[in-house]
Order: C-alpha cells, then structure tokens, then sequence
C-alpha cells in the first residue's frame, strides 16, 4: 500500500471547497425530495453521473478499466454507495436538513474508530480517543434528545443518516483496503454511481410513487447533484483519499456539519435547538481531535 501524505494547504483548500459543496447538496435533495421520490431521484442522480463522468474521462483521454481483481472491488463498492444513498436521501425525506448534517457528517468518528484496526499507521491515541468518545456523545445526543422539534423530525429519519455515514465510511474504505485502490478516480466514480444506479431504480419499485409534485426547480437540483457532486466532489474526493490519509481527509467533514446546520436555519427556516447546537459541538470538536498528530 503507497504511503500518504500528511495534509498540506493545498488539499486542505481542495477539502474546503468539497465540504461547502456537500453542505449545499443536503438543501438541494432536501428540496428536490418535494417533486420526486427520494430513492428515484438518487437513482437519477446516479444514471446522469454516469454520463457525465464517461464524457469527462472521453474528453481526457482515460480510458474504462476493468483490470483483473478490480471488477469485484467496483461491484461492492456501488453497492455500498447505493445503500449510503438510499439512506440519506430517505434521511432528508424525514428529517430535517440540520439534524443530518450534524449525524451524517459524523462519518470521520467511524473511519477513524476503523482505521484503527485496518489501516497501517492510523491507529487511535489518547488524543484521538478523546475525541472521537466527544463526537460519538454528540451523534448519540442528537438521536436521543427530541425536545423542542415538534413535527421537523424523525427517529427514522436520525438513523437512516446514520446508517447512510456508515456507508460514506465503507465506500471510503474500500478505495483503500480493496484493489480499487489500483484504479484513478474517474474509474473509481464509474463503479459506483455504474452499480448504484440499477440497484436504487429497483429498490425504487419499492417507496411509493417516483413523481410527487415536479418542477423546473428540481431539474436543476438534479443538475446540481449530477455535475458538482456526484462527479466534481466525488472524483476529487477519492483523488484527496489517494494522496492523503484517510483520516487526515475525512477530519475535514467537521466543516459540513457546521455549513449544514448553518444552511438549514438560513435557506429552509428550520429550527435550531440548543440541544442541537450542543451536539453540534460536541461532534465538531471530536473530529478535530481526531485530526491531531
């Protein structure tokens, strides 16, 4: 396995950027929820990122490889993408845009408790463990606490981001612990928004309706999800994840949180509690923690 680096200004810059845009995209399939069915639009999302990341590698010469060992690694890693997608676009179908944020972006707690045990040189320190005992209080919080919410939120909704954090930690993994490893972050993309797009088509049959109320403010929603995010974020995501160590990169999703929770209160007028606030905290100084050397 190639060595990493530690973070430098231009990746954190690069990380900045990719968790703004992250941030942006809760809203956006908060609202694109309103006009098509969650599952549907991922799987939408999914086959027009399929397009758009072959006309990418066609104008850059990067040719689709399928090299021995490597077609395994693909399959698994789109079916971990298309169970993190199912999950977080039914999260935002329930719950509220700041609630997930502050779980869903809990996903550095769970690389890193990981890393510990299968990636070399990443192990946990008393530093780190504090942290990461701060950020698992804070998710823990903001699943428990249900003061003040009224009808904004939902148990299901709080585990289902959950559950989707999880799968952004599997699929972040398998770029580093499977062969797919081998492969450039255009292939890498390919497999799982190739594989992830079947399978949410299917698992769509199964929750209700595909069109609820649709407008042309949801066309570019999709727009925006499909070019910015599911190819741009992404691709340079797993390019970050080749370079960089894992958990020096997934330190960086303490921002999102914070844009997100930020995001929900001034763009849909949801509520902020000081109960979530605290949470908030929690979780963010955990992954900060966790970051430190």
């Amino acid at each position: 396995m190639d060595a990493k680096l530690n973070m430098e200004a231009r990746g954190a810059g690069a990380l900045i950027a990719i968790f703004l845009i992250l941030a942006v995209n809760q809203v956006v399939i908060k609202v694109t929820n309103d006009g098509l069915q969650p599952v549907f639009g991922a799987a939408l999302r999914s086959l027009g990122a399929v397009m758009v990341i072959g006309l990418w590698m066609r104008f850059r010469g990067v040719r689709l490889d399928f090299t021995p060992g490597t077609i395994g690694a693909g399959v698994l890693a789109g079916l971990i993408f298309a169970a993190e997608f199912i999950c977080l676009f039914v999260a935002l179908d329930l719950t509220t845009v700041t609630r997930v944020s502050v779980i869903f972006y809990s996903m550095p707690v769970w690389m890193a408790l990981t890393a510990h045990f299968v990636l070399p040189g990443e192990r946990l320190t008393p530093v780190k463990s504090v942290g990461l005992a701060l950020a698992f209080a804070g998710v823990t919080w903001a699943i428990v606490d249900r003061s003040g919410l009224g009808g904004e939120a939902s148990l299901a909704g709080d585990l289902a981001a959950l559950a989707a954090a999880l799968g952004w930690m599997g699929v972040s993994l398998s770029a580093r612990v499977t062969r797919l490893r081998e492969l450039g972050p255009e292939m890498q993309m390919w497999w799982q928004v190739a594989v992830s797009a079947p399978v949410m088509l299917i698992a769509a049959l199964f929750f209700g309706p595909f069109v609820r109320d649709f407008q042309p403010a949801h066309i570019a929603g999709l727009a925006f999800q499909i070019v910015f995010v599911a190819t741009g974020a992404f691709m340079a995501w797993f390019w970050l994840l080749k370079r960089y160590k894992a958990s020096s990169v997934a330190s960086f999703a303490f921002l999102s949180p914070i844009f997100g929770v930020a995001m929900g209160w001034a763009w849909l007028g949801e509520t902020v509690t000081p109960s979530l606030i605290g949470a908030l905290v929690l979780v963010a100084v955990g992954i900060v923690l966790i970051n430190r050397r």
